[in-house]
């Protein structure tokens, strides 16, 4: 799998090696708002009857931006394969492209655009559907672009379309995560928050979670795949279970921390991991819950994006900077020294420099492993697109550099608070510059490095951290059952 790694996007393209992620059908793909273009509508069978140059059916698949599009990437391609389709090497061209497209912000939009331009040259007489938000939020665009044959503006609808040009075996769920040690795992999907910076409420709209048997069954099945680490991601994984309850009488509140306690009882050497979680919604259950389970693992990502409450106001966040802090501590008294990783958006309109001075203390406060750093994209439509005072583009690049030095601070102190202390380590491949030596990931979520070899990649190793550094801890070896986290 080619992985090609943008400023705010990530580009992951199947065909020819690996694979990306994707969604369960038809209970999974989300509540994307409904357009009233539906692009594509009257068009006759064209995936069924494509007949190959090569004798079979190839495709190639390409996802831009999160972990849901990833998840819902590879429940195509698993839709496509059991119909008769395979991944194109890469010196052939594919008869069939999918692109999942990212709008998050512009850039988004335009390396969407640019990667469909570019499967059209580099594959021709390919046809390509284009689904994900970018498609969703300006269909018409999509439908100009060359090779482009069908423009999904609602997931909800993919089963239909693809049924539609003879794609009719739809898989409930995904089985494998090719190119990856770890797999997603999609429980929900849409946002009802009015986050005034964020485009994604209006691409996906409302909450649909799935339901707990669902989810159950699809671990267990990447489990005995041989699939170690999963991680649990969404729209807005916090809201899991929102949407089953409300307003319906009689039925019990199934939240994400029953989500926990229900997947913990999946017996065998695996973990799971949460992929962010809003800080409002840490509570008591929750931080019960992450204590009692002995698979989930001691990490959590919850997005700070600023630490002026000011700021926080303009962008229509629920909580203050003390409130955030505060919900860090309660999870540090509860579990033995967890690692927080967050988002920080920097320029936002009207942050002034006592603004950013203190994010950088709220950010030392929270002691944070990594900082995923973004400048500010304005999205058209949102309210933030035309607040006044918007921050230059040096000053936002000037802020960045520091808060990047600060995050390789910051990360160096945590990294060292584990020295002396036994790792589980989900090993991910051979360091290509060290021979010998393996690199994987903890529980925390800390990059480590290892004495190990092929056999290792994909297994769960024990180690002793050693020595710590701003990007990795080093360990050695331990031969011993277990590990005290």
């Amino acid at each position: 799998m080619e992985i090609v790694a943008l400023e705010d996007a990530v580009v992951l393209i199947n065909g020819g090696s690996s694979m990306t992620g994707l969604v369960p059908f038809p209970s999974v793909l989300g509540p994307e708002s409904v357009s009233d273009i539906h692009i594509g509508v009257g068009t006759p069978p064209i995936l069924g009857a494509l007949s190959s140059r090569h004798g079979d059916r190839t495709c190639r698949l390409v996802t831009l931006g999160c972990k849901v599009n990833q998840y819902e990437t590879q429940l195509v391609l698993e839709a496509l394969e059991r119909n008769g389709f395979r991944e194109a090497t890469e010196d052939e061209a594919a008869d069939l492209c999918v692109v999942n497209t990212c709008t998050v912000t512009s850039n988004g939009d335009s390396r969407s655009r640019q990667v469909i331009r570019q499967l059209a040259k580099h594959n021709p007489g390919t046809r390509t559907l284009v689904m994900g938000c970018y498609a969703t939020r300006d269909p018409r665009a999509v439908s100009d672009l060359p090779s482009v044959f069908e423009v999904v503006t609602d997931k909800r609808e993919l089963p239909d379309i693809l049924a539609r040009h003879g794609i009719v075996d739809m898989p409930t769920g995904i089985s494998r995560f090719e190119g990856r040690k770890r797999a997603y795992v999609k429980v929900q999907d849409g946002c009802i928050l009015k986050c005034s910076y964020c485009i994604i409420p209006q691409v996906r709209p409302g909450l649909r979670s799935r339901s707990p048997e669902d989810i159950e069954a699809e671990m267990r099945r990447l489990i005995d795949n041989g699939y170690r680490e999963i991680i649990l991601t969404g729209i807005h994984v916090g809201h899991y279970g929102v949407d089953t309850t409300r307003g319906r009488s009689g039925l019990p509140p199934f939240r994400l921390w029953h989500l926990f306690r229900k997947l913990d009882r999946i017996p065998g050497a695996w973990r799971m991991r949460l992929s962010s979680i809003e800080a409002a919604e840490i509570d008591d259950d929750f931080i019960s819950a992450a204590g009692d389970c002995e698979h989930l693992c001691p990490q959590f990502h919850p997005a700070l994006q600023s630490g002026s409450n000011s700021v926080l106001q303009r962008m229509r966040r629920r909580y203050t900077v003390e409130q955030f802090l505060g919900k860090l501590n309660r999870l540090r008294e509860r579990l033995d020294n967890p690692g927080f990783t967050t988002d920080v958006i920097v320029g936002f309109p009207g942050e002034t420099d006592e603004d950013f001075q203190q994010t950088l203390e709220a950010c030392r406060q929270a002691a944070f492993l990594k900082i995923h750093i973004f400048p500010f994209s304005a999205r058209r439509e949102t309210p933030a697109a035309t607040l006044p005072d918007q921050v230059h583009g040096t000053v936002r690049a000037e802020r960045i550099r520091i808060l990047e030095r600060l995050e390789r601070d910051l990360a160096h102190q945590y990294h060292a608070s584990l020295l002396g202390r036994e790792l589980e380590v989900m090993v991910e491949g051979e360091c290509p510059a060290r021979a010998g030596w393996v690199h994987g990931t903890d529980r925390r979520y800390v990059p480590i490095e290892i004495p190990g070899g092929p056999a290792d990649v994909g297994q769960m190793i024990s180690g002793r951290a050693t020595r710590a550094t701003q990007h990795f801890l080093e360990a050695e070896r331990e031969t011993g059952h277990g590990c005290t986290q």
